[in-house]
């Protein structure tokens, strides 16, 4: 007879072994990943160099009294836009031009003195031919007329320095800008020297923006310094907006405490998008690169061996592959090795994936509402 326990014993481990074999075929099957996928494409990609700047107005006056004064007439208002030449303040020229007249005075008497004597020095010559005058007179009256001459010459100077002195009295604007605060008042006494200007101007029209780039880039700035390099510049206080312009200036020494060079960039500036002492975001085009292998930034992961991406076969799985990086340009990454034009890559989900995982690609973003629209 067949010992009870070790029937139940056997048909314990035949239920067992039927329960695991159930379990084996009943497995589910492993799900593929959804993934979002680009590709990688041939493209022709600018070669630029960013770096963070300032603007700077082209040229920047601070207003001074050439000549001392109660100021009685102010003829802008702080803030305008001014052009060369333009009165901005007037001094009582009461006393500059009472000056001037008498200056002017002194040198028409000297001009007719002057004129006596000449004609003294062409009679005498006369006379002394034949021998009316001896020549010890000739002489007195040449001496007369060269004196009167070189004096006529310094009252004419004193004359000149009487009129400048007249028009300083009129301040005018040395070059065309935007006035800044005024510092002065109707009534205000100008001194010279002034212990402030009484007014700064800032050119604005045309503009420069000042950057620096790490000195490593300066060979490659040299070799296309010939051309017109242009300049986007990006203001921090107007996200989305952007102004170009070209380069005007390399530095001439590497900044050694920095490691940079300083480069600035002119800007016509018609619109006044860009204000003096404003930071920007400045971008610096040299060339164009062809046919560059580029891939989306978003496919590039940085491992601790290297940077590598993963590669969709044609299968529907994923292959991690290592790739050597020339660059970045803006939302793209321009690869030197690793992959071909054609092939997609993963953009997002990598960290689910590795070489052999089946993965799905998912529409991208808003696909469905196009779909639905």
């Amino acid at each position: 007879m067949i010992d009870r326990r070790s029937f139940r014993l056997v048909t314990t481990v035949a239920a067992a072994t039927a329960l695991l074999a159930c379990a084996k075929t009943a497995a589910p099957p492993v799900s593929a990943v959804p993934v979002t996928a680009g590709k990688v494409e041939l493209r022709t990609v600018p070669y630029t160099l960013q770096a963070n700047g300032m603007v700077e107005p082209m040229q920047t006056v601070a207003i001074e009294p050439q000549v001392g004064g109660i100021i009685t007439k102010i003829l802008f208002k702080e803030g305008d836009d001014v052009k060369a030449g333009q009165p901005l303040f007037e001094i009582d020229p009461r006393s500059y031009q009472a000056t001037f007249d008498q200056a002017q005075a002194v040198v028409e008497r000297d001009r007719a003195q002057l004129a006596s004597a000449s004609s003294d020095v062409a009679r005498y010559s006369a006379l002394v031919d034949k021998n009316y005058v001896t020549s010890q007179q000739m002489e007195q009256v040449k001496t007369n007329a060269a004196s009167l001459k070189a004096t006529l010459a310094s009252d004419e100077a004193a004359a000149q320095q009487a009129r400048l002195n007249l028009q300083y009295a009129t301040i005018r604007a040395p070059i065309s800008g935007r006035a800044g605060s005024l510092q002065v008042r109707v009534g205000y006494l100008a001194r010279v020297p002034a212990a402030t200007p009484l007014v700064t101007i800032n050119q604005i029209h045309p503009i420069l923006v000042r950057f620096a780039v790490p000195a490593a880039s300066l060979q490659r700035i040299r070799q296309y310094a010939s051309a017109t390099l242009p300049v986007t510049a990006h203001p921090a206080s107007s996200p989305g907006t952007s102004s170009t312009g070209t380069l005007s200036f390399v530095d001439n020494a590497i900044d050694t405490t920095t490691g940079t060079i300083l480069l600035k960039a002119t800007f016509e500036n018609k619109d006044g998008a860009l204000w003096p002492g404003e930071f920007v975001s400045a971008t610096l085009q040299l060339f164009q690169q062809q046919n560059a292998i580029t891939v989306p930034t978003q496919a590039v992961v940085e491992g601790q061996n290297g940077n590598f991406l993963f590669v969709i076969n044609a299968d529907s799985t994923a292959t991690q592959r290592e790739i050597t990086i020339d660059r970045a340009a803006g939302d793209v990454t321009i690869i030197s090795q690793g992959v071909k034009p054609g092939e997609q890559v993963v953009t997002d989900g990598q960290l689910r994936l590795n070489t052999g995982t089946k993965v799905q690609i998912k529409p991208p973003a808003g696909g469905d509402q196009q779909r639905a629209g």
